[in-house]
């Protein structure tokens, strides 16, 4: 129940203490500045031990869903590089064929094990589409396909890095805010010790 309070109120403290009140980013949610630690914790309900596991916890939600995104950009980024690959291989058996011209090429049959082969006159290729299926296409409907799944692998890696930086904003945001209320608790409870004595 106090975590419900806590993720309420940190929701609209977010969106007043998030630049342009942005309150969350493709479903991550912004981490909000807190300048008043005893207002934060006052209006969450908490107290100084629950505010800061809420916090943590909140920092290992986003370091979760950084690992993920990060696995993600991974793959794209070796996604990427394949799909330039498969277009210069298309656009080569293009300018052979037009010159009329053989294209020989050596290809793995298995792992170390090569083969060479003399490609004459095609006008189709064969492409992976995952999940083991194979589709065979004409050059130009192949070189059209790989076209717009580079487009598309390339604006899915500009929106990851995007998600990336920010969700490193709100890590340390999030790490600032654990900063300031430790440091908080550590001040009352010295100007408590001082006044009793």
């Amino acid at each position: 129940m106090a975590a419900a309070a806590a993720s309420s109120s940190s929701s609209s403290a977010a969106a007043a203490a998030t630049p342009q009140g942005v309150t969350e980013r493709r479903g991550i949610p912004a981490a909000s500045f807190v300048e008043d630690v005893e207002t934060y914790l006052r209006q969450a309900g908490l107290d100084v031990n629950s505010g800061l596991a809420f916090l943590q916890e909140r920092l290992q939600q986003y370091k979760i869903v950084e690992m993920k995104l990060l696995a993600q950009q991974r793959d794209l980024q070796a996604k990427i590089p394949d799909i330039e690959k498969c277009l210069d291989i298309v656009a080569t058996l293009q300018a052979k064929r037009a010159l009329g011209e053989a294209l020989t090429a050596d290809f793995e049959l298995s792992e170390g094990i090569y083969s060479r082969a003399k490609i004459e006159d095609t006008d189709s290729v064969c492409l992976w589409l995952g999940a083991n299926v194979m589709l065979e296409y004409s050059c130009d409907e192949a070189n059209a396909l790989l076209k717009k799944n580079l487009e598309n692998a390339k604006a899915s890696l500009e929106v990851l890095v995007a998600d990336l930086q920010f969700l490193r904003d709100q890590q340390t945001i999030t790490q600032v805010t654990i900063a300031r209320v430790f440091n908080w608790d550590v001040h009352q409870r010295r100007s408590k010790q001082a006044t009793s004595q």
